[in-house]
Parts: structure tokens; sequence; C-alpha cells
């Protein structure tokens, strides 16, 4: 239902042209892997949902998928994980310069580990996420950063869309 109602508000003449659905239920402390399939199923349906619903518009679209915080890589005691470092983000839509990984992979390895317990940050969010608006908008990223970031020392990442 909210993927269908934010299409049809992009899709509108005259409509919405940035729209920002936020849902819950991913912090995955207990029973992660039935937690995840079902949190992962529903995000699949609303972005079949959009797709769906802007139809040709799809081909003009960005779709920006993150999360505020990572989690550990060991499972804890009740089969879930615990907030961590690291985490991933993706960019999915007509626009995007897709079939890609754009960021160092660390690994998995003790040694690799940021405190012995998250995956290391290979690549700052804000840096994403204004890569991935400039570019969409053709904006110029060294303005647009500290606009939406104040303070930010990252720079906005070229080429995603």
């Amino acid at each position: 239902a909210t993927g269908a109602l934010a299409a049809k508000l992009l899709a509108a003449p005259g409509g919405a042209r940035i729209a920002m659905i936020e849902t819950g239920g991913w912090d995955t402390h207990a029973q992660q892997r039935a937690r995840l399939a079902a949190q992962l199923g529903g995000l699949d349906a609303m972005v079949g949902a959009i797709k769906g619903g802007l139809g040709p518009l799809w081909d003009q679209t960005v779709v920006l998928i993150a999360t505020e915080f990572g989690r550990t890589v060991a499972i804890n005691g009740t089969g879930g994980t615990d907030h961590g470092t690291g985490s991933a983000a993706m960019l999915i839509g007509g626009r995007v310069k897709g079939g890609r990984v754009v960021a160092d992979w660390p690994g998995l390895s003790a040694a690799a580990l940021y405190e012995g317990r998250d995956l290391r940050p290979t690549t700052a969010l804000d840096g994403f996420i204004g890569g991935a608006v400039a570019g969409h908008f053709g904006l110029d990223s060294a303005r647009l950063m500290p606009m939406i970031f104040p303070g930010t020392r990252s720079r906005a990442m070229d080429g995603l869309v």
C-alpha cells in the first residue's frame, strides 16, 4: 500500500519529485533469520509497487535504500545481531548506473573487523547519498554537500546515476 501510494504521488502531473519512506522492524536483536526474511519481503513488495505504479517513469527514477546503523558480524545468543558500525545501502531505478558494488570490501576475518566485531566502513553514507542526489538532479555536488550535510567532510560519490 505504501509503495503504491508513493508511486501515485510521484507519477501525478505536478506531483512530488521526492518521496521518503521510513519502515520499522529492522532492529533484529533476536530471531534475525525469520525477521529479516519478512522485512526483506516487504521491502521487495514496496519497491515492486513503486516500480509498477510508476510504469514508464521508472526509467527516470532513483530509489535509495539505507539504514541508520549497521549490525554486528557475529550472531548473539538469541539468534540475532546487535547494533554495529558498517552496513550497506542500495541505489536502484532506471537512472542508476547499476550492476556493481561500489565499495572497498574489507572482509570478515577477525583482523579485518572494526573494533573486533563490526564490518569496517569503507564508504561514507553521506557521500553516497549526496552523489545520488547531485547526479539525479544535475546539481553541483561540491555546493550540495554542505547544504544537505552541514559540517560534513565527505565528498559526494560521482558516477552513480
